[in-house]
């Protein structure tokens, strides 16, 4: 019974899963590897992940984790993905934009990404992102605003 609930979730929400870990990383075959990695994790834990009342929020955590670990793991540093253009359906509003939007979040620092992902993209408040992260709001709020403040700079410069 467990396993077809894990089933059912996972089917369901493996596409959402899998544009945050894009949002987060900017390539999506690291993408699937994250959700992968995120998944596994989510199956090992699912009794406790089931039970927590808000099963988006622990998937989207551990996925977030995930990402964090590998960071500092320097793995995305040793290895060198080639850069291909997304080949995810787009939706038919500003595709520049949304294609500047991506490329000023790849130069911000990963936990800077990390928040301004889900604060803006998962519409988290602070101190949900904080718990998330496992880290302050004021340190959220500080990373909020430096990387929001990089993504104008950057959005500028594109524009110019």
């Amino acid at each position: 019974m467990a396993d077809e609930e894990f089933v059912t979730y996972v089917t369901a929400r493996t596409a959402w899963l899998q544009r945050v870990a894009y949002l987060l990383c900017q390539d999506w075959h690291r993408a699937d590897d994250l959700v992968q990695t995120a998944i596994t994790r989510l199956y090992l834990n699912w009794r406790r992940a089931s039970g927590s009342g808000n099963l988006d929020g622990y998937a989207r955590t551990v996925l977030v984790r995930v990402y964090l670990a590998e960071q500092r793991a320097g793995w995305w540093r040793r290895v060198r993905p080639v850069r291909d253009v997304p080949d995810a359906p787009s939706r038919p509003d500003d595709r520049d934009a949304a294609l500047d939007v991506r490329e000023a979040l790849k130069t911000l620092p990963a936990r800077q990404r990390a928040v301004v992902v889900l604060r803006f993209y998962c519409d988290l408040s602070v101190e949900q992102t904080a718990e998330v992260l496992g880290c302050t709001s004021g340190t959220v709020k500080s990373h909020s605003a430096r990387g929001l403040a990089a993504l104008r700079r950057s959005l500028e410069e594109t524009r110019r």
